[in-house]
């Protein structure tokens, strides 16, 4: 029963964001995903905390840290220590603005005890650069200083005055302080801050946005640069260089997120830059496959795109662009030549896919296996209306009747939450179900869907969560409050 807890609960933790899905609002999935953190923190308090070390989303990455530092009377010194390394571990992986928002809930909790202050200054202390969250988050940072006493190493003295009275002195010696304090008088300045502060200095000096898009370029990311395509094109034709803001090397970006830019461009496009979008996806999948690239064998995929795989207004097409990008990391998985893509709707081009019509996954899925394959994969969100329940009585006959033996591996991996069942849609029990967020965490789904199969117990996940957790905390130790953490490399936000 435990076993089946945790892997109930690391579905939703993996595929649910509180956000509204095509089958359900965001008022019952709020309220599903709070009754499964209720009862993972009541009843498996140690693997709840566990869970931090797999590879769920950031949402609910934030909701175990606050209810566990808010519980912390609960559990024993052991165990405390031990929650300390995950949540450090974790903290490190979080993007910066995911954990400013977390202290600042921890605030409004009440939570000011002596292990939570020393877990902030701690996470503060491994920033790579303090001053530059002093320019994007001042509010959030001076809240979380405030509320830890955290005082700036020798050398920053700047950052304190800048946070906490940032026109207070005419002339910083920090770079980004002092673009900042020029930038509210003088427009060429703006242009060396981060792009989400410029952009505001920006509209009050009400500089054109093209003009401000085309200067701006270099200090974007790549994601944001990803992210403002659209706007950039709208505005190219006034500076008359419509490829100032393209991106210049799509393949570097992560997999799902160019799936989604691929998936929200006019189906026009898509064609005009097939070359180069092809190129692109292949070149990420390559890269997250990593030393597994062509070690999978044969493997087939049934791929959802049926009208459902819109997703909603708030994740556009966030389940196809999953479907997508798995598409092209399951090639990439495969041997040379052995890998099939079946799409419900029976398209053929995988770059022109779009949410359409309805989900015939069980014809799809015998498709798949007159194929042979040595894998089958399947990206759905279950709801299987093709006739419905077909899908799930042809995997019953498959795995009962024709492949006992299981020489076909056969996995489904959901990317949608179902609020309703406190956990994603299955096909069928005789095949393991797994939610997935991006397509670049389907190799460690694959193989946590073994336990999910019911062929090991709760002492061989504990020691698969035991195992996850070592490698989050690689290179970190407990440490005493007020003593700062191993620096650890960061995400690309």
């Amino acid at each position: 029963m435990a076993a089946d807890d945790v892997l109930l609960f690391v579905n939703a933790a993996i595929t649910a964001t509180g956000q509204r899905e095509f089958h359900g609002d965001a008022g019952e999935q709020r309220l599903s995903l709070d009754f499964l953190h209720a009862y993972m923190l009541g009843n498996h308090r140690a693997l709840y905390a566990g869970v931090l070390a797999l590879d769920i989303n950031d949402h609910n990455a934030v909701l175990i840290i606050r209810r566990l530092l808010r519980t912390a009377a609960e559990a024993g010194p052991d165990q405390r220590r031990a929650e300390g390394r995950l949540i450090a571990g974790r903290l490190a992986l979080l993007p910066p603005q995911r954990v400013y928002g977390l202290f600042d809930a921890l605030r409004r909790d009440g939570v000011n005890n002596r292990r939570t202050r020393a877990l902030v200054r701690d996470w503060l202390r491994a920033r790579p650069d303090l001053s530059l969250d002093a320019v994007k988050y001042r509010g959030a940072l001076k809240r979380a200083m405030r509320h830890t006493h955290f005082s700036p190493d020798p050398g920053q003295e700047e950052l304190r005055a800048f946070v906490f009275a940032p026109r207070g002195r005419t002339r910083y010696a920090t770079p980004l302080f002092e673009a900042w304090r020029r930038a509210h008088h003088e427009q060429g300045a703006l242009y060396e801050l981060p792009f989400t502060v410029a952009e505001g200095f920006a509209a009050r000096h009400g500089i054109p946005r093209a003009v401000f898009l085309e200067r701006i370029a270099p200090r974007m990311t790549r994601l944001e640069t990803l992210r403002l395509q659209g706007s950039a094109q709208r505005h190219a034709s006034a500076t008359g260089r419509r490829d100032a803001l393209l991106p210049t090397d799509l393949g570097r970006m992560p997999l799902t997120r160019l799936a989604a830019y691929v998936l929200g461009l006019p189906l026009a496009e898509r064609r005009d830059r097939r070359a180069e979008l092809t190129d692109a996806l292949t070149a990420a999948a390559a890269r997250t496959a990593g030393a597994h690239r062509g070690s999978w064998g044969t493997v087939a995929a049934v791929l959802d795109d049926s009208f459902s795989s819109f997703g909603s207004v708030t994740k556009r097409r966030r389940p196809l662009a999953v479907a997508l990008a798995c598409h092209h990391l399951l090639a990439a998985l495969a041997r040379p030549g052995g890998h099939t893509g079946l799409w419900t709707s029976g398209a053929t081009d995988a770059l022109l896919v779009r949410p359409y019509g309805t989900t015939p996954l069980g014809h799809r899925i015998l498709d798949a296996l007159d194929t042979g394959p040595a894998r089958l994969v399947i990206v759905s969100d279950g709801w299987d209306n093709a006739p419905a329940g077909l899908a799930g009585e042809v995997l019953r006959v498959w795995r009962t009747r024709l492949d006992p033996e299981g020489r076909t591996s056969v996995v489904h991996l959901n990317p949608v939450y179902d609020a309703d069942g406190f956990d994603v849609r299955r096909l069928s029990p005789t095949v393991p179900t797994a939610g997935i967020r991006d397509a670049e965490d389907l190799p460690a789904l694959v193989e946590l869907a073994q336990f999910a199969e019911g062929r090991t117990g709760l002492p061989d996940l504990i020691a698969y969560l035991d195992a996850r957790a070592a490698r989050l905390t690689e290179g970190t130790r407990p440490a005493g409050p007020g003593e700062p953490t191993p620096a650890r490399k960061e995400r690309t936000p």
